[in-house]
């Protein structure tokens, strides 16, 4: 089933491994009236509801996750910890992170998407309130530990429960979106709010010695949308239909069309009948699919993409400090000047959804990344005097948030319901690797060979990604269950 105006396109690797002609579960056709359904009902209020919802929870998570960055200098003066210290914690959280994707991609298969967004939500914000009580060291770094748990499976189970509760033709664009308040918004207000906390407001939340304990603790504020997630956040009809649950599917998608959250008491409307599931047995949860014939390849490929992407980000966000500090500029020069490149970021997270709505994703990661690579490559060569080094740094950034954005939007769509949760994760997860993993070999480049080495290493990352996407296959404008009709089947 394709759109008329969307041809289905798949890249080479597709087509290199023989259709599997084993008869498709029932609940196959469940899942297609599930997603006729939700092209029927249209966008509505209902809908926008929820993304506000989802997108507030990915606002927080980056809040969160820069706020160990932002109290860094208090902690230091308090608690006279070392830089190494610091640093540690920071490494705590990130392992976290990356624990906590690869947990939630489990929980959401088995448990739901619904589940899994409310339990990383409420350990993020669990976390912080340990942050914030913390006595010393040890305790601080267990709550980083709590926190990185939750930040690391927040923005995945968004990006899960979107895909599947979005009508197609829209799908993209809200999933992409979610970067607008995460990567785009949170980036740039995370320090402005930090800044605010820690200076004016300082002496009014108990001076330098508490204040960084109420940043941690107003971030346990979030913690309310837990209680919105549980009475109004719906599970997706599809994750239902998968499970075999086609009345719970049935009341979701009557709640949709009515544009409400809210269970109104209305008749059930029988999107899916009855008889689309007959006898079967629910889809089996087989997470090693993600790793087998062409999950595997689109995995790989779009695993590779979130690595480079996501690893010459953070590597840039993490050394531009320091590459200004050493080009003369002072401290608080370097940091304003990454805070007005960051609206660069801001700019490539809307400019993606846009994108994701009306052109293909494999156009779009392919021409971003080369003009990723050819910027980091003008910034490295000619970034020198402050105009050039705003221009090409925002430019830098607008390029990157487009690219991230994208595969925010791609990566759910390249799985089957049964495995959509987990296959995202684990692209996910590449990314936070790679941030952990490639700032430490571009510092050691930076002492000793200088900041154009560094940029051309970037510039080659960009280059390898632009390679990788082409082997996933195109989805813009197509049905899940059209995208994934010939992905390996559950037994």
């Amino acid at each position: 089933m394709h759109d008329a105006s969307e041809p289905a396109t798949h890249s080479p690797a597709d087509h290199a491994t023989a259709v599997d002609t084993r008869p498709a579960p029932v609940t196959a056709d469940a899942l297609s009236s599930v997603g006729r359904a939700l092209d029927t009902i249209g966008l509505n209020r209902a809908h926008k509801l929820i993304l506000v919802m989802v997108l507030l929870g990915a606002f927080f998570d980056v809040m969160e996750e820069n706020s160990l960055g932002a109290v860094g200098p208090a902690l230091k003066d308090v608690w006279h910890i070392s830089t190494t210290e610091l640093a540690f914690l920071q490494t705590v959280t990130i392992t976290a992170m990356i624990v906590g994707k690869v947990a939630t991609g489990v929980i959401g298969d088995y448990k739901g998407r619904r589940f899994a967004l409310a339990f990383n939500l409420f350990l993020y914000c669990l976390g912080a309130l340990l942050c914030a009580l913390a006595p010393n060291y040890a305790v601080l770094a267990v709550g980083r530990f709590v926190v990185g748990v939750g930040l690391g499976g927040e923005i995945a189970a968004g990006m899960t429960l979107l895909s599947e509760l979005v009508p197609t033709r829209f799908r993209g664009a809200v999933v992409a979106s979610l970067n607008v308040g995460a990567g785009g918004l949170g980036n740039m207000l995370s320090f402005g709010f930090a800044a605010l906390v820690l200076g004016p407001l300082g002496t009014f939340f108990g001076g330098p010695d508490n204040s960084w304990r109420w940043m941690f603790g107003l971030l346990v504020l979030p913690a309310v949308l837990v209680v919105f997630y549980r009475r109004y956040l719906p599970e997706t009809p599809r994750y239902l239909a998968s499970r075999g649950r086609i009345d719970e599917a049935n009341q979701v998608l009557t709640r949709l069309a009515s544009g409400r959250l809210k269970d109104t008491g209305a008749k059930v409307i029988e999107y899916v009948p009855q008889s689309a599931v007959g006898s079967a047995k629910p889809e089996k949860v087989r997470l090693a699919e993600v790793f087998q014939g062409r999950l595997l390849r689109r995995t790989a490929a779009l695993g590779v993409a979130s690595w480079m992407s996501f690893g010459a980000q953070i590597t840039v966000l993490v050394l531009m400090p320091t590459i200004l500090v050493d080009q003369g500029y002072s401290i608080t020069k370097s940091l304003t000047f990454t805070m007005v490149m960051n609206v660069g970021s801001l700019l490539g997270a809307a400019a993606a959804t846009y994108a994701a709505a009306h052109w293909p994703r494999r156009l779009v990661t392919t021409s971003g990344a080369v003009a990723a690579c050819l910027t980091a490559l003008a910034f490295g060569f000619l970034a020198h005097g402050t105009a050039l080094i705003l221009l090409l740094g925002g430019l830098f950034q607008f390029f990157v948030l487009m690219l991230n954005s994208t595969i925010f939007a791609w990566a759910p769509e390249l799985y089957p319901t049964r495995v959509r949760a987990f296959g995202t994760s684990m692209v996910a997860v590449q990314g936070n690797i790679a941030g952990a993993l490639v700032p430490l070999g571009a510092g050691l480049l930076l002492d000793s060979s200088g900041v154009v080495a560094v940029f051309m290493v970037i510039g080659v990352m960009y280059a390898v990604m632009a390679v990788a996407t082409r082997f996933a296959p195109e989805t813009h404008g197509r049905p899940l269950e059209d995208i994934n009709s010939d992905a390996v089947r559950a037994t």
